[in-house]
């Protein structure tokens, strides 16, 4: 995200001010910019072009140093980035519990050496804490193009030093981007988080901004009123991106060529004095548009952590500290430090960036170690400790492997669903009259088992893999053994629950024929007719279970406990049968119609988790959730009596 250039260019600092608004507003929710993630992508084009202008003037005219080069970009992009991590290090200290603490200085350490997409693709995983949970996340892209900066330059000179024409250089880059290119869409499809952090996915993105600085003066239109099209033309691909598209699109992937070209015809027309960047805000968010995108993130996080992010009341302030604080961190961080080491000897300024960049680091890397649990009061760590206490062989089992055996004896039972099929795995089990009674686990992790049901996007191979193992493999696997079935099935046709940090509510998870924005009647009919289909197929050859849905939180119960401790503060975590009914009715009634048409048997939960009020979080002071809408151990237990009906029902058979 950078600004430096050998001369001032309007439009480029008016991209910068939309890309960051764009940005910034798909954060904070706000209505209408819900494509506004490709905000990043029209910064990578800048970058490339930006970073092209430098190196290729500086080769040509034998004045390019690469230790110059790389020294301007830390001194750009470091000191500001590193007065965040200082800042968010000491506010955790206050509010952190001990795991989020050395999560956050494992992400600032990664971020200060560029390698945090890295990180965050390491992580991505089923369950892994919500995005929205941490502080840098935002600092991925600061990482890729770090790794490009790095790159990039190395290459020219190779280039350079064979005494490639400007035909031959455009050439390489063009074969590079094509491959880049074609890798993203293949990727997005196949393996979305790589595509998504990665800089070979992203790497084609700058590339294009390189040859439109190397190819501008041979392509550029010399007719004002045709300058002025295409740069009107070139805006509209980055708006129409930024409104028209969601996180339903693939993405990088081919979508991205939208504001990627769109910021090309922008830059290469270098139209002036369009209406659309000129404007004294547009160069004044231009100008601090880095800072901005660093300080934006945080102050979303914090919305979440006081669990006010989807309040529209908290929007505009967190949109207008946002840009307060992106504004000191212009006035007296990123502007001050980029002048003062530019005056300095360059070893002094080497050495007081790399002193500072130092402490910081270790600083990050004593509370990445560490935690200093000792620093809160000791109910919060013991909440803390709940969140962990995940139940047995969960991750093993819905995640790492394709199948999983528990108990030691004769298999007594088949458990199929998804990753609440895992958490509840070990209690069906114990509810067997004999102790070494064996359970077979078939689960993936966020897969819905109904013929048929496809992931969005093309993703969930591992999910098709289920389908076909249901109907081609199970019909003749423990004969007489009971079939049973539990998923969170409501989330993947009505969305997440409200207020639920990593889930999209009211947005179908899976498709049928096609997509559909919303859980529409056609969709709905469509669901009920293959998910009835399904469990009557089960139903042919084994007796089935059907658990209804359980009740889901509108929050981490255990993270939620320790920040009610944290802020002194007393409520009632639960939800309300009204709630939860009104949630399920539609999953509800097709249930009761498999039930009604091939005679699966349904096992409802609410009798055992709640009251005839509500259903509570918590019990005696501790969460029966790990998380939002999984059991944990105290909680699943409370279903042993549910499941121990199955065992009866089949001894009388």
């Amino acid at each position: 995200m950078s600004n430096e250039q050998n001369s001032y260019r309007a439009d480029i600092n008016g991209l910068r001010a939309w890309a960051v608004l764009a940005v910034v507003l798909y954060h904070f929710s706000v209505p209408g910019f819900s494509g506004g993630f490709a905000g990043v992508d029209v910064f990578f084009v800048i970058s490339g072009f930006l970073m092209a202008k430098i190196i290729y003037t500086g080769l040509g005219s034998g004045g390019f140093s690469l230790w110059n080069f790389y020294f301007s970009r830390a001194r750009r992009i470091w000191p500001a980035l590193m007065v965040l991590c200082c800042v968010l290090l000491v506010v955790g200290w206050f509010i952190l519990m001990p795991m989020e603490y050395q999560a956050l200085g494992k992400h600032a350490r990664d971020s200060l050496l560029f390698s945090s997409n890295l990180r965050y693709l390491g992580e991505a995983g089923y369950f892994d804490a919500a995005s929205s949970g941490k502080w840098l996340l935002h600092t991925w892209s600061l990482s890729v193009e770090w790794q490009f900066y790095f790159l990039f330059p190395m290459l020219l000179i190779l280039l350079r030093r064979i005494k490639a024409e400007l035909s031959v250089v455009c050439l390489s880059l063009g074969v590079l981007l094509s491959v880049s290119l074609c890798w993203s869409i293949w990727l997005s499809f196949s393996q979305p988080e790589d595509a998504f952090f990665t800089l070979q996915s992203r790497m084609w993105e700058m590339l294009a901004g390189c040859l439109v600085f190397l190819l501008g003066d041979r392509i550029r239109p010399v007719r004002p009123f045709w300058a002025a099209v295409l740069s009107w033309l070139g805006f509209a691909l980055i708006l129409g991106s930024i409104i028209l598209l969601d996180s339903r699109f693939v993405w990088p992937g081919g979508w991205a060529l939208l504001p990627v070209l769109g910021t090309c015809l922008v830059i290469l027309v270098g139209v002036q004095t369009s209406p659309l960047v000129r404007g004294a805000s547009f160069q004044w968010l231009g100008d601090r548009s880095y800072s901005i995108y660093l300080w934006h993130w945080p102050i979303m996080v914090g919305l979440v952590f006081l669990e006010k992010q989807n309040s529209a009341l908290w929007w505009f302030p967190g949109i207008l500290l946002s840009l307060y604080l992106g504004h000191l961190s212009y006035l007296y961080v990123e502007s001050p430090a980029r002048k003062r080491l530019s005056r300095w000897r360059p070893l002094k300024a080497i050495v007081a960036l790399l002193l500072v960049l130092a402490t910081v680091l270790s600083a990050a890397q004593i509370i990445r170690k560490y935690g200093f649990p000792e620093r809160l009061p000791g109910a919060v760590a013991a909440m803390e400790l709940e969140s962990r206490k995940s139940p047995p062989r969960l991750d093993e089992c819905t995640v790492q492997r394709e199948q999983c055996l528990f108990g030691t004896g004769p298999v007594r039972a088949v458990v199929i669903g998804d990753s609440h099929a895992g958490a509840l795995a070990n209690v069906v089990q114990q509810s067997m009259n004999d102790a070494s009674a064996g359970l077979y686990l078939r689960a993936r992790a966020g897969c819905l088992p109904i013929f048929g049901a496809k992931k969005l996007n093309g993703r969930g191979t591992e999910c098709l893999e289920l389908q076909n193992w249901i109907r081609t493999e199970l019909p003749d696997l423990y004969p007489g053994q009971p079939v049973i079935l539990i998923n969170r099935t409501t989330a993947y046709v009505m969305g997440g629950m409200p207020g639920e940090a990593d889930q999209l509510q009211n947005q179908p998870e899976y498709i049928f024929s096609r997509g559909y924005s919303s859980p529409e009647p056609a969709f709905l009919d469509e669901f009920r007719r293959h998910y009835i289909n399904t469990v009557c197929e089960i139903a042919s050859h084994h007796s089935l279970y059907i658990v209804r849905t359980l009740p889901e939180m509108k929050v981490n119960v255990p993270y939620a406990l320790a920040r009610d401790i944290l802020l002194s503060r007393q409520r009632d975590l639960s939800l309300s049968l009204e709630e939860y009914h009104r949630r399920h009715e539609f999953v509800w009634s097709v249930q009761d119609e498999a039930s009604a048409r091939c005679g699966v048997e349904i096992l409802n939960p609410l009798p055992y988790l709640c009251s005839a009020t509500g259903c509570p979080a918590t019990e005696d002071g501790r969460p029966l959730y790990y998380d939002d809408d999984h059991l944990g151990t105290l909680g699943g237990l409370k279903l042993l009596p549910m499941f121990q009906s199955i065992f009866r029902a089949e001894v009388q058979k």
